[in-house]
């Protein structure tokens, strides 16, 4: 197995791309890195950092509490459960669909929608 080859990038050249970035030709570091076929996903960073250039590198602070992290955490359980509901009543009312169709169908009423009008309310 061949060793990777080290590839060196003139000044110049970071200097141009990180310019770039900066007049919003790209939308943050990695997509210029995809367009000039940079590897490495922290490459452009670094040469941000180097260069004085920090605000290009979108960093992410995020403080929270111990409460703060629980009531995400629940937050989540809570949007599982309620994307299964609504999942499960889909369901249901797919099969209540199919259900009222088969029972038109044996009872020779050939429109379901005139037939729904007709019953809405009655049981």
């Amino acid at each position: 197995m061949k060793p990777k080859a080290n590839i060196r990038y003139s000044e110049s050249f970071k200097q141009m791309v990180l310019r770039e970035v900066e007049e919003g030709k790209f939308s943050g570091c990695v997509a210029a890195a995809k367009a000039y076929g940079i590897n490495g996903s922290d490459t452009v960073r670094m040469w941000a950092r180097k260069y004085g250039r920090e605000h290009l590198t979108r960093k992410l602070i995020r403080v929270e509490t111990a409460k703060d992290r629980e009531e995400y955490q629940e937050l989540k359980e809570r949007v599982r459960a309620l994307e299964r509901a609504l999942g499960d009543a889909t369901l249901d009312l797919r099969l209540e669909r199919e259900y009222v169709k088969l029972a038109c169908a044996q009872a020779g009423i050939k429109d379901v929608e005139q037939f729904k009008k007709k019953a809405d309310g009655k049981r």
